[in-house]
């Protein structure tokens, strides 16, 4: 299941400058912390959703794999890429419950001028909210997509929403439901051993990955 070489020496240079950029970014982090509201707003319900901690269950393997990811970060789109197949086979087989942390780093939004982040992540919980499958389904869609620029319109979320089987969920997109608790979990993304977070972020069983770019080293051989 190890990724290609190529793959392997291209996520290590994208790991490299994302370590560099998360302990810039933190700084900006800790400030947009500090200054969001409290409040993390309506709390999406549904059955594999923890409204505590964001998480939507994938899968109901006896390994947990918690990823924290921005649909409008690159290198989440990497992650997805390297990590992507893995994960999806690792949940198919049963081996493990794949917990999706949908976050949006809201600095880089404003550096960016968009607010993709927020409406997406909202637009997944809204699917989430119907089923979780369709949910997974969503979120490999997104993260294999060329998002640039403003990002996709909500017409387009609803309508990746209906080709991964789940309509009816428009005003819930429209009107970006669960934004406010998407900023609320954005500040809950563990931080790494050296104290910056950021996006892509992998934790198997409790345990912070520090990503190589070795899918087996970093998920396959600390399965139970």
């Amino acid at each position: 299941m190890a990724a290609p070489a190529k793959k392997n020496s291209y996520l290590a240079i994208w790991i490299s400058v994302a370590v560099v950029a998360a302990l810039v970014l933190v700084g900006a982090l800790v400030v947009w912390m500090n200054n969001t509201a409290a409040a993390p707003g309506a709390a999406p319900e549904g059955p594999g959703i923890d409204s505590s901690t964001g998480a939507i269950a994938v899968g109901s393997g006896p390994d947990e794999v918690d990823v924290w990811f921005d649909f409008y970060c690159p290198h989440c789109q990497d992650f997805e890429d390297v990590y992507g197949p893995t994960l999806d086979e690792l949940v198919t087989s049963g081996d493990i419950t794949l917990n999706l942390h949908p976050v949006a780093l809201s600095g880089l939004n404003a550096a960016s001028g968009t607010d993709f982040s927020e409406r997406s992540a909202s637009a997944l919980y809204c699917v989430a909210t119907q089923d979780t499958d369709a949910a997974f389904a969503f979120t490999q869609t997104l993260l294999t997509a060329d998002v640039t620029g403003a990002g996709w319109t909500d017409d387009e979320l609803i309508a990746l929403a209906a080709d991964s089987g789940v309509t009816g969920i428009d005003e819930c997109i429209t009107q970006r439901t669960y934004v406010d608790f998407v900023d609320a979990q954005t500040r809950e993304i563990p931080a790494s051993p050296q104290g910056g977070q950021g996006t892509p972020t992998l934790v198997i069983n409790g345990e912070y990955i520090s990503l190589t770019g070795d899918v087996n080293a970093d998920i396959v051989n600390r399965l139970s």
